[in-house]
């Protein structure tokens, strides 16, 4: 069965690294995550990250180690999962488009069915179609602490690539922000709803990707805990428009990461 309203959303967020153990300390400590193993027949484990308290509480993403065929090929890495009406029909109308079907869609058994694809830049997202659950958990609020609270693409080019995702997603400029010299700072929305942002990638980029950003409360406390979690920070807390502030950092393995919170 369809479901329009899905298509296009983020659902989830998975971290791809070499040492899940150290992962999961680390990520739990900054951000409060509660680290739930779950055993997967004939392989390695799946760790589910979980944000909020008692009843409230709810998977906002997973971990998992380097699959073999990936060791050695790839650094630590977030990647985000975008829901989509249908698995093949999307995974089909990325390469005509200019984007690259880099798995094939499969089952994840009692999950759904996924594939990995990227866009005519290089930059990669996931797709998925989820198995509604029978008892569909209780979601916690937009901008909540432990929440995916915005998702953010550097693009070889900005407008281009939202074109594409417009075609692929239902994508819509919601507004835009002049950054001088930095270009502009699209806004994109599904229904209305601010998703995220898409800019040309600064010079320092290695390539076209996407970034995301964790709620925590408070920018300058959770800077202290990078720095004791022997994590890595990229920048100093900035302010946004909209009035939040944001800080770029990478975790002891090497994967990239953001984090913005209403508070410095």
């Amino acid at each position: 069965m369809q479901n329009v309203a899905m298509h296009g959303k983020f659902i989830w967020c998975e971290l791809m690294t070499d040492d899940v153990d150290s992962a999961g300390r680390f990520y739990s400590s900054l951000t409060g995550w509660r680290v739930q193993e779950l055993p997967i027949d004939n392989g390695p484990s799946y760790h589910v990250f979980e944000a909020g308290d008692g009843e409230n509480r709810s998977a906002v993403g997973g971990m998992m180690v380097f699959p073999p065929e990936l060791k050695g090929r790839l650094p630590p890495n977030w990647t985000g999962y975008v829901a989509v009406n249908d698995v093949d029909e999307t995974a089909r109308a990325f390469e005509p488009a200019g984007g690259v079907v880099q798995r094939a869609p499969e089952d994840i058994p009692g999950v759904g069915r996924f594939a990995v694809v990227a866009d005519p830049h290089g930059a990669v997202l996931c797709i998925m179609t989820p198995i509604p659950p029978q008892n569909p958990p209780t979601l916690l609020q937009p901008g909540a602490a432990g929440t995916v609270g915005w998702n953010e693409l550097y693009a070889d080019d900005a407008e281009e690539a939202l074109d594409f995702y417009a075609q692929q997603f239902g994508w819509k400029k919601h507004h835009e922000v002049d950054m001088g010299a930095m270009g502009i700072y699209y806004i994109f929305a599904l229904n209305e709803v601010p998703l995220g942002g898409i800019m040309k990638k600064p010079s320092g980029a290695s390539g076209a990707c996407w970034r995301y950003y964790f709620v925590v409360e408070g920018l300058d406390a959770a800077m202290r805990r990078i720095k004791a979690l022997q994590g890595e920070l990229l920048s100093e807390p900035m302010p946004v428009p909209g009035g939040s502030w944001i800080l770029h950092a990478r975790d002891p393995q090497g994967a990239w990461f953001a984090l913005t919170s209403s508070q410095r």
